[in-house]
């Protein structure tokens, strides 16, 4: 760590670490207290805020930034993701081939009413029209990458000179929003209606408190980092062919893809090949990486930076909470079939409208650790976030900004 000009450098490698420590303190937090267990708030995020909060005392009593290298966390998304394709199975992909366009036309008119929403709220503090799409998709759908990407061009081109933060700390706190919308909303959903899981085999992202214990041994480990490796393998050599194409993709929505393919065709061709698909050890890896990444993202926010535009970012934030959760509620869990499977989708649809990918991971994980695995899911709610929605975002802030 170097100390320069009250700026206190965290380097990636001890990032990493201090992100381990904070789901460490996440998971203690949770486990003493049953508020956060009932309401199924994921450890990252319960660790994550109380960092953040820690290190904007650290600003206003000592003058002193807190900044950490995030170089390495990006890899642990790409490693996340795709432990998800490898669970795929081509049976369930069919399967969800209706529930997918369902979810996937409801986000796409949500996301409609987002931007009207923050449109609308931008207008009424006197805000140009265009501020309030950075209370929209930009930042909510889109996330922070969406917001620095387009920030320069609502700078340029429209005269926002704060652009880029007023789209940061609307993805920032659309990501705390998110994070603890879609455990308590599911939670609901199953107590009110009695709902059970229809499928009792492997998690998969981690496991329950009652299958701790399971043993994940040495080549069974071995087989999951190799799959995983030969997965992102394949997804870069699909980005680069995308990318010569016109199209550029992020490296973990490839290795998705490029682990949905193995595991449909290794098992078919080489049947002895022992193909991790849905393993204790898969299932682990998928969680440690998801958690440090969400853990990472939420200790390294600078919530100081967003004081002077708590006004009308606030009241943007709160109108748009609460359509997300009306629409959850009482639209998506009927559009989803009214079922278990229906509610944990629920769960992950606040981190499609709110956060980002892997804060509905996050939720939908919490979810099926207590009340049981919904491979449904895990199939169809990252390929709309990961993969649909940020190429119709694309279009839809063009058409926005080109109608307003």
């Amino acid at each position: 760590m170097d100390f320069i000009n009250n700026f206190l450098n965290v380097g990636p490698f001890r990032a990493v670490t201090w992100g381990i420590v904070v789901l460490f303190v996440g998971r203690w937090l949770i486990q003493r207290s049953s508020f956060l267990r009932d309401y199924n708030i994921p450890e990252p995020v319960v660790g994550g805020l109380l960092f953040a909060l820690i290190s904007t005392a650290v600003y206003f009593l000592f003058d002193v930034t807190i900044q950490f290298d995030l170089g390495a966390r990006d890899f642990l998304l790409v490693y996340f993701f795709t432990t998800i394709g490898l669970n795929a199975k081509l049976s369930d992909l069919v399967s969800g081939g209706k529930p997918l366009a369902i979810l996937l036309a409801a986000t796409i008119g949500y996301m409609f009413v987002q931007n009207i929403t923050g449109i609308t709220v931008a207008s009424a503090f006197g805000l140009p029209a265009q501020m309030g799409l950075l209370g929209g998709t930009v930042s909510l759908i889109g996330g922070h990458g969406t917001a620095i990407a387009w920030a320069p061009v609502f700078a340029s081109e429209y005269g926002i000179a704060n652009a880029m933060e007023v789209g940061i700390a609307c993805a920032t706190f659309g990501l705390v929003l998110a994070s603890t919308m879609g455990g308590p909303i599911a939670k609901y959903l199953i107590a009110k209606h009695d709902l059970k899981p229809t499928q009792v085999e492997g998690f998969d992202v981690g496991v329950t408190e009652e299958q701790s214990h399971y043993k994940v041994d040495y080549m069974g480990f071995l087989q999951a980092i190799f799959a995983i490796h030969l997965s992102v393998t394949l997804g870069f050599v699909m980005n680069e062919a995308l990318e010569a194409a016109g199209l550029k993709m992020p490296l973990f929505v490839t290795s998705l893809f490029g682990g949905i393919l193995l595991a449909n065709l290794i098992p078919r061709l080489m049947p002895r090949a022992g193909w991790p698909s849905r393993t204790p050890a898969l299932a682990l890896i998928a969680e440690v990486s998801l958690g440090i990444f969400l853990a990472m993202s939420l200790m390294s926010m600078q919530l100081w930076s967003l004081i002077e535009l708590a006004a009308p970012i606030l009241t943007m934030l709160i109108a748009q909470f609460v359509i997300a959760a009306g629409l959850t509620l009482f639209l998506i869990f009927r559009l989803m079939g009214r079922n278990y499977d229906a509610a944990v989708i629920c769960s992950g649809f606040g981190g499609i409208t709110l956060g980002s990918t892997a804060t509905a991971m996050a939720n939908m994980t919490a979810v099926t650790h207590r009340y049981g695995p919904s491979h449904l899911a895990f199939i169809i709610v990252p390929l709309v976030c990961a993969f649909f929605i940020d190429i119709v975002n694309a279009f839809m802030i063009q058409y926005f900004l080109a109608n307003i």
